[in-house]
């Protein structure tokens, strides 16, 4: 068991989902519903599903690129996120209509589609590649959704005011740049 791919995949994660559209979309729908532990469990099911699949892409990926040129890909995707992530995310208002399923069904279907192509997924990707660990990125990665989407839905009114998302951004973005730097690094030197 790799726990460097753990806490890696968690922190990189977790500092990335601040401040992005799911993070917002999870602060939206606590509001909405008033089930914060419903919320936070359809949350937990979407993410799962979404990130075991980019771990499985990612993983299948790293066993059938060469390795050095893996590590190009990586550090290019990586720098690519860093710059990314200091673009503010938004949300679209909704319509205003109710929703037609429950707060659980709800939550799973709009965050599993909400993931689909968005940097903390793509990043997910990226680092089972890169640690060739399926299961144990998808554990990192999760709990690092877990972690940032439970303060929006918990705690996201109190924060809101209090939290500058400028400099969250930067220091994500700046995780970001370190791991690319670093796999940059490994291709030159490969």
């Amino acid at each position: 068991m790799s726990w460097e791919s753990v806490l890696g995949s968690f922190v990189l994660v977790a500092a990335s989902e601040m401040g992005d559209k799911t993070q917002l979309l999870a602060f939206s729908l606590a509001s909405k519903f008033r089930k914060p532990w419903v919320v936070l469990a359809g949350i937990l099911v979407a993410t799962i599903a979404n990130h075991a699949l980019a771990s499985s892409v990612g993983a299948w990926v790293s066993v059938h690129v060469p390795a050095r040129v893996m590590a190009l890909i990586l550090a290019v995707m990586f720098l690519g996120f860093g710059l990314w992530t200091l673009k503010p995310d938004t949300l679209d208002d909704d319509d205003g209509k109710p929703p037609r399923f429950g707060a659980f069904l709800t939550t799973v279907v709009l965050f599993f589609l909400a993931e689909m192509g968005d940097k903390t997924q793509l990043a997910t990707m990226a680092l089972a590649a890169r640690y060739q660990s399926l299961v144990m990125v998808t554990v990192g990665s999760t709990a690092g959704m877990l972690v940032a989407d439970g303060l929006a839905v918990f705690l996201g009114d109190r924060l809101a005011g209090r939290v500058q998302m400028k400099w969250v951004r930067w220091a994500t973005a700046s995780l970001f740049f370190i791991f690319g730097a670093v796999s940059l690094w490994t291709a030159w030197r490969g």
